[in-house]
């Protein structure tokens, strides 16, 4: 959004620029002979008129910059996506976010980690990212996957590669009707089943020509995969969101991060309450980088957190949540108008349902997908849909502020070693109950970590 504004920005000062001098040249050629003191008198009405419209164009690209951001403001959506070296580095010496990343990729101790891909609901997409028609293709736990909207209107969600000769069939592939086409020889494979339906220079399609379908699901507006490790169909559902569904909550922005670590290190957070009084009391005016949260020049700004974690029982005890009270004070004054009440639900391994109210700026929800990209890579996304009669900048708002105070996390995880028996106080108690309870998503058969020296560099 803000690149999309800058851009704007500087193609409508680059215009104003333009015409500035074509109207300094236009006026600069004299319509007839002149002389003496004629010439004088023309230059100095030339360079007046030409002042006059210079300043007429530019304030109307001063108007035209205010109005277009002032009408992102209002009513685009909020959209901050960050590449996997963005956050949460630090790049001394030097170095580029790129090689810092990679530097901490390669270098960090990884510790006994539990398996890397938990059976679950993960989040491919939001909706709106996949027309009828479109096919994309999507990286996630270890597997290249062709997503497509088939012409009823239907996501499938297939694997990428063509049985055939093994061309990609999401790069260069095209929809007919609910099968996707192969780019190379036009083998088309129907979504709900994977079955080959047409080879278009065969007589006969053979019983086992197929490609693999993955189960899936449209829900809350966001499109999502159903996996296990032992090929199990899906043991529950994600709850759907009545105001999203009737369209009283509206979409207002998504954001988007990519985390270096195992994917059960960010709903542990949720256990882990005495973080939040030490991480994310700082004022998020002071930023994301740790190395400046604890800055004095925001220090009269502080923000107050009570929360406490729970799983629940049978038979959702595939959910857990954590309900969390925040409060603002300002040069130690509490204002009550910042108070959120927050219900965050866990839904499996790669779901969250952050529902707030408010007293008068209204109610929402934030969902959060974690999809691991790959063994120690999770794509993190906030999808915020809020009150289609609150002013969008309070829910931007909102998402901007859970952006930063995410950011913080981030440089955690991006950094630290995961410890399977750590050394806990009593106080920590919520951290081991949380480990057993997210364990219930691991089976005999679920992929363990493998060091690879091949692995892509961001």
């Amino acid at each position: 959004m803000i690149g999309a504004y800058l851009h704007t920005r500087g193609v409508a000062a680059s215009a104003g620029l333009a015409v500035c001098a074509v109207l300094l040249m236009q006026a600069g050629e004299p319509q007839g002979p002149v002389v003496g003191t004629e010439v004088s008198t023309w230059m100095d009405k030339a360079l007046q008129g030409a002042a006059v419209h210079a300043g007429v164009y530019v304030f109307t690209g001063v108007i035209v910059l205010l109005f277009t951001a002032l009408y992102k403001l209002l009513f685009s959506p909020l959209e901050l996506l960050k590449l996997p070296e963005d956050v949460g580095y630090l790049t001394e010496d030097g170095r580029s976010k790129a090689r810092a990343a990679n530097d901490v990729r390669r270098r960090r101790k990884t510790g006994d980690l539990p398996p890397v891909y938990p059976n679950g609901w993960y989040r491919v997409m939001d909706s709106h990212m996949l027309r009828k028609g479109d096919v994309r293709d999507v990286t996630m736990l270890g597997e290249q996957l062709a997503v497509f909207r088939g012409e009823d209107g239907k996501a499938y969600v297939v694997d990428a590669y063509c049985p055939h000769l093994g061309a990609n069939l999401a790069v260069g592939g095209r929809v007919v009707g609910n099968c996707v086409e192969c780019p190379f020889h036009g083998w088309q494979f129907r979504g709900d089943d994977g079955k080959c339906e047409r080879i278009p220079y065969a007589e006969k399609v053979p019983d086992f020509a197929k490609v693999d379908t993955w189960p899936s699901c449209e829900v809350n507006g966001q499109i999502l995969l159903w996996f296990h490790c032992d090929r199990e169909d899906p043991q529950w559902t994600v709850p759907e969101q009545q105001e999203i569904t009737k369209g009283e909550w509206v979409y207002r922005g998504r954001t988007e991060h990519f985390v270096n670590a195992h994917i059960q290190e960010i709903p542990e957070n949720a256990s882990d309450i005495s973080h939040l009084s030490h991480l994310h009391t700082a004022s998020i005016a002071s930023g994301a980088d740790l190395r400046y949260t604890n800055s004095k020049t925001w220090h009269f700004v502080r923000h107050d957190w009570k929360a406490q974690w729970a799983p629940e029982s049978f038979p959702n005890n595939h959910c857990s949540q954590m309900l969390v009270k925040h409060a603002l004070y300002v040069f130690g004054c509490h204002w009550p108008v910042l108070d959120l009440h927050v219900v965050a639900r866990q839904v499996g391994p790669g779901v969250v349902l952050m529902r707030f109210d408010h007293s008068f700026l209204g109610s929402g929800v934030i969902m959060q997908g974690v999809t691991p990209v790959e063994p120690l890579l999770q794509c993190v996304s906030h999808t915020i849909f809020y009150q289609s009669n609150i002013p969008s900048p309070v829910p931007k708002f909102f998402l901007k502020a859970e952006s930063i105070q995410f950011e913080r996390d981030v440089m955690i995880w991006n950094n630290k070693r995961y410890i399977s028996k750590p050394l806990l106080v009593k106080e920590d108690s919520a951290i081991q109950k949380h480990r057993r309870w997210y364990s219930q998503f691991y089976s005999d058969n679920s992929p363990r970590f493998q060091y690879q020296h091949d692995t892509l560099d961001f």
